[in-house]
């Protein structure tokens, strides 16, 4: 059945259409009508560097993902011209850790004579690695691999530097098993950011050793993350081209703080905002976010702290600072600083985001910081935007850095909006109103999967499909804009990340995560 989608997708991509069978769709290519039979072999990727990090053991999965099926023939067809491997090309061997600023861009060309990848770094190879195996087929009826549409050249690079998905492990506890299954689904669809939730109101579950109570804030003494853990976690993330970006929401979202160290919160019971009259609060919050950064930035083979990525989110949404004008301490203190409590709001989260750019690193804030407090605002602050309310032209005209990703309104990111189907997200333009000069500030965007209502146990199946659609409009260029054009690729997606192991619901669900409605072909989508 895959083989007979591909040569659909083929057949409209020949007749004048502009959606290759790959997603996200590639910045340009062009493709001829040969078919390639496909050896399989433990060498068919090769490189030109030494690449112990990333590249070997990259090699080593998609050997597996490109060719799931054991043969029992020697895996080529005979009457077709037949393609050995694929050489890869990087012409920067680093393998330090992936920045904003990190190049992804790659070219492949594939024909009778041969496939080769070339890449700048060894992180655009990983996202050439991906196209190539995405257009490889198995053949049932005999037993062998086949690239159809033969010469391929493609060439590609992302429309935005930042392409994520946030996970939230404050509302539930995510396992590391179901942690690192989510990173090994999102270069899948070229996404190379996990922006980790780490903290809330309702649960503080990681490690820390500069202020060890507080995962005293966790829901049970096994909801907890080691330090250990989380670098496992962003190793696992490096190998795969994937930046770990993590938040601790504050001063409001941070009531678990209390349990450890109540002396951070206004009241016993008034948890929150944090307590912005006490020194206290500062204290801990530059010895966590110390242990995160390194107290410095991350350099070429030198990375520093939990965290090597250059942002650092500190939230700063929805603070409600009534518990701070009934709280007769916190109150005196903002009358002697000659502060109402918005000002100390002020107060609070660009003493935090100081906190953060003099550890080398880049504070991220939500919306309400921006239109609180406007261009009072570091322009090292990156204005993470969720409500429909702020202007993102506003924003970006005043020379701030934006993530994007509007939550609930019709086309919402927030996966948590169940209702909200793939093409109303594919619809969502990031630049939408905004000039093309003042477009490059914005940097990209998540899907948010917020916490209530998801733990191991249905995370994929609510994050997938509806993420590759925010992976499209973050990867490939804005002229893919049309649903009806990109049904037949993101359905033939979805089959294509359930053969990989990944718990991706059906595409025309009316509510994300259902399960299918009755018997039926994957590639029906009913």
């Amino acid at each position: 059945m895959w083989t007979f989608v591909i040569i659909a997708l083929l057949l409209c991509a020949s007749s004048g259409a502009v959606s290759p069978p790959l997603w996200p769709a590639p910045s340009s290519f062009s493709n001829g009508s040969l078919i390639l039979s496909v050896a399989p072999a433990d060498s068919f990727f090769s490189g030109n560097i030494s690449s112990p990090l990333i590249l070997q053991p990259a090699f080593q999965r998609y050997n597996k993902l490109t060719f799931p099926h054991a043969t029992k023939q020697a895996g080529q067809d005979k009457t077709l011209p037949t393609l050995s491997g694929l050489v890869v090309h990087v012409v920067d061997p680093d393998e330090s850790h992936p920045q904003l600023e990190t190049v992804e861009s790659y070219s492949l060309e594939i024909s009778a004579d041969g496939a080769v990848l070339t890449s700048q770094t060894v992180y655009g190879a990983l996202r050439g690695l991906e196209t190539f195996s995405q257009l490889v087929v198995f053949d049932f009826e005999s037993e062998t691999y086949q690239i159809h549409g033969a010469p391929w050249k493609i060439d590609d690079s992302p429309r935005f530097p930042h392409r994520g998905l946030m996970i939230d492990t404050s509302r539930h506890f995510e396992t590391l098993a179901a942690i690192k299954s989510v990173v090994d689904s999102l270069p899948y669809a070229k996404l190379n950011v996990l922006h980790w939730h780490m903290s809330d109101t309702q649960s503080f579950p990681m490690q820390s050793k500069s202020a060890p109570d507080l995962w005293k804030g966790a829901y049970s003494s096994q909801e907890r993350y080691l330090q250990s853990d989380i670098a496992s976690v962003v190793e696992y993330a490096r190998q795969r081209g994937v930046r770990v970006m993590v938040e601790f929401d504050m001063p409001g979202h941070a009531g678990s703080w209390c349990s450890g160290y109540p002396e951070v919160c206004p009241s016993a019971s008034c948890t929150q905002p944090l307590n912005v009259a006490s020194n206290k609060t500062f204290d801990l919050i530059e010895g966590l976010l110390k242990e995160c950064t390194g107290g410095h930035a991350s350099t070429k083979d030198q990375p520093s702290g939990l965290f090597p990525d250059h942002f650092l989110h500190l939230g700063g949404d929805e603070v409600d600072t009534s518990c701070w004008s009934s709280t007769p301490a916190v109150a005196n203190w903002l009358a002697k600083q000659d502060m109402t409590p918005d000002e100390g709001y002020a107060y609070f989260v660009k003493r935090a985001a100081t906190i953060v750019r003099s550890q080398g690193h880049r504070p991220v804030q939500w919306s309400e910081v921006y239109d609180h407090f406007k261009t009072t605002l570091d322009k090292q602050t990156i204005v993470h935007i969720w409500k429909s309310v702020t202007n993102v032209t506003e924003v970006v005209a005043n020379g701030y850095n934006v993530l994007l990703n509007v939550g609930y309104d019709s086309q919402s990111w927030y996966l948590d909006n169940l209702n909200i189907d793939w093409k109303a997200v594919y619809s969502q333009e990031p630049c939408s109103g905004v000039p093309d000069n003042l477009c490059p500030l914005i940097l990209g965007g998540h899907g948010e999967m917020w916490g209530e209502t998801v733990d191991a146990s249905d995370i994929e199946q609510t994050v997938w499909p509806r993420l590759g659609a925010i992976a499209e409009r973050l990867w490939s260029p804005r002229t893919y804009t049309s649903s009806d054009d990109a049904l037949n690729r993101i359905e033939s997606f979805r089959c294509l990340l359930n053969r990989r192991g990944v718990r991706a619901s059906p595409v025309t669900n009316a509510n994300a995560r259902s399960s299918p409605s009755g018997p039926g072909s994957c590639f029906d989508q009913r």
